[in-house]
């Protein structure tokens, strides 16, 4: 059996000008980056209406079995082609952490891949790195105004912006600089956060345009000066040579499916410790470009679902036609108390036990934000007829069809059916709404994400959350969406809670504001924004052999 790597080096690739033409866009249009690989320029997408309909792809709690999210969104745009329609797919770029990491990447797997896949999955266009520049250009000037005498009057002890790097590196949490003696900086503790949970990822991804990037770069909050008020970007001066950073990186990226279907992609923050989705601006030239766009958010329904509809569509206004649930049989039955290795085997009761973490979800699609669903199923061989069935029933009681998928071994052919399902969905009409009020106290919008959508009893705040909460309603940041940062592992924020959790309540233990990116975020559990690597690193088997062909990347 072939490899994802092998699959994707064996696949004959379009000239990237031909995937742009699909789109109708010309020569001038985009700007190469090789011969598969593109952005496109702002200038293309002038004038031209959004006409195409958002399709989310979700998927229940992860679980080590797996579920194939990315995979099933690739080859549900291509089912979407083999039935005749214009689809364009709409993902966010991997992170090199975990490529490097337990994850791997995240261009797809088997027969439903984004390629170049080596290219997207390691340096890809540059936006990651110029993300991380424009990051750390920030915190040098900090640092800098606070060491040429500090004009702010800053408060070294409430500085809240820290480094980044696009890697899991654990060492980095927590560090103390500046330690060279007075020419070598002010000391003071620090710590670096993973590129992807920097807020100029979630301020790119957001973004509508070069103005509006660097006015929310502006905004951006670096910490405290001395009578407690907040310390901007902006009061450093430092905006402009951020967005000049970040020029090119706003520009949305243009490679195509294993079948030629065009796919954008763009932006990542991760969904557990930020909002989870792709660029607005690559979603809405996807919406110029396309009669089907599709698109997903990070990890289960509970986090990128989430954040998908209550910070991004109110954001960007946008309006989903239709959702898709991916589960596994395999992951249910994890859900339901298995092991890993205990998988293979029909076993109806421990699937039956499972079967309210996908039903959660659903509901919560259908009844939480009002939009139509379908369960995507991807099977597996090792999956029973009489499994099936029972997913199949249990879905039906909630008014909601589910559909198998084949798309990892048959490509667009395995996603036929699942397709034709989106597209009778995408013609319903659909109440969908948010979660909550923006407006509402900070509080109060927490509560109504563990409760409506975690199926909790509500939250729980320490003594800093709580003050801080208090600091930034009265400095006028509470009308704002929330980002919650929670293990992705399970609706409550315990990773050894899987399944559907009942009568518990979600600890808020610290509270920050990303005024760029124009949400707050609540820091749930033992979540951190820089992880770290595991035992077995991913990269131990990566390799280049002297053609400079490479190994090992799934």
């Amino acid at each position: 059996m072939k490899t994802d790597i092998e699959i994707a080096q064996a696949a004959k690739k379009e000239h990237i000008l031909k995937i742009a033409r699909k789109l109708g866009l010309g020569e001038d249009d985009i700007e190469y980056y090789g011969k598969y690989k593109a952005k496109i320029e702002p200038k293309a997408l002038e004038g031209r209406k959004e006409r195409g309909k958002l399709i989310l792809v979700t998927a229940i709690t992860p679980t080590p079995a797996g579920e194939g999210k990315t995979t099933t969104t690739i080859g549900l745009a291509d089912g979407l082609g083999k039935i005749g329609k214009n689809a364009v797919v709409a993902l966010r770029e991997p992170s090199l952490g975990p490529v490097f990491g337990i994850k791997g990447g995240a261009a797809g797997g088997g027969y439903a891949q984004v390629v170049p896949m080596e290219d997207i999955n390691l340096h890809f266009t540059g936006d990651f790195h110029a993300i991380g520049a424009a990051n750390n250009l920030l915190a040098a000037m900090l640092d800098n105004h606070i060491f040429q005498g500090n004009e702010l009057h800053i408060d070294p002890a409430r500085i809240t912006w820290k480094r980044c790097v696009d890697m899991n590196d654990r060492q980095l949490r927590y560090v103390e600089d500046g330690l060279g003696g007075p020419k070598s900086g002010v000391p003071r503790k620090d710590g670096f956060d993973i590129t992807v949970a920097s807020e100029v990822m979630a301020i790119l991804c957001l973004a509508t345009s070069l103005e509006d990037l660097k006015a929310r770069l502006s905004r951006i909050i670096v910490g405290y000066n001395t009578e407690g008020l907040p310390v901007t970007a902006g009061d450093l001066k430092a905006a402009g040579a951020m967005c000049a950073l970040l020029k090119d990186a706003m520009k949305p990226n243009l490679v195509q499916t294993l079948e030629g279907t065009p796919a954008l992609v763009h932006g990542g923050p991760f969904a557990n410790i930020a909002h989870g989705c792709n660029s607005v601006v690559a979603t809405k030239a996807a919406l110029k470009l396309g009669d089907y766009v599709v698109t997903e958010a990070g990890f289960g329904a509970d986090l990128g679902a989430e954040k998908f509809f209550d910070i991004k569509c109110r954001f960007a206004g946008l309006r989903p036609s239709a959702v898709v649930v991916v589960a596994t049989v395999r992951a249910l039955k994890m859900h339901g108390g298995l092991g890993k290795n205990e998988l293979g085997s029909e076993d109806l009761a421990a699937l039956e036990r499972g079967l309210p973490n996908l039903l959660r979800h659903v509901s919560n699609i259908k009844n939480v934000y009002g939009l139509p669903a379908v369960v995507a199923v991807n099977r597996f061989p090792t999956d029973t007829d009489a499994e099936i069935a029972l997913v199949i029933e249990k879905c039906r009681e909630l008014g909601v069809n589910v559909r198998l998928s084949t798309v990892w071994a048959d490509g667009g052919k395995g996603g036929v059916e699942l397709a034709e399902e989106v597209v009778r969905l995408t013609e319903e009409e659909n109440n969908f709404r948010f979660c909550y009020d923006e407006t509402l106290p900070i509080k109060d919008k927490i509560d109504a994400v563990v409760t409506k959508v975690y199926g909790g009893k509500g939250a729980l705040y320490t003594p800093e959350a709580d003050a801080e909460i208090a600091r930034l309603e009265a400095l006028g940041y509470g009308k704002t969406p929330v980002c919650m940062a929670k293990t992705q592992y399970s609706f409550s924020d315990d990773a050894q809670k899987p399944g559907a959790p009942e009568d518990f309540e979600v600890t808020v233990r610290a509270v920050k504001i990303s005024a760029g990116a124009g949400f707050v975020v609540a820091l749930t559990g033992n979540i951190m924004t820089m992880p770290g690597l595991p035992k077995k690193p991913a990269a131990e088997s990566i390799d280049v052999d002297a053609e400079g062909n490479i190994t090992g990347l799934f």
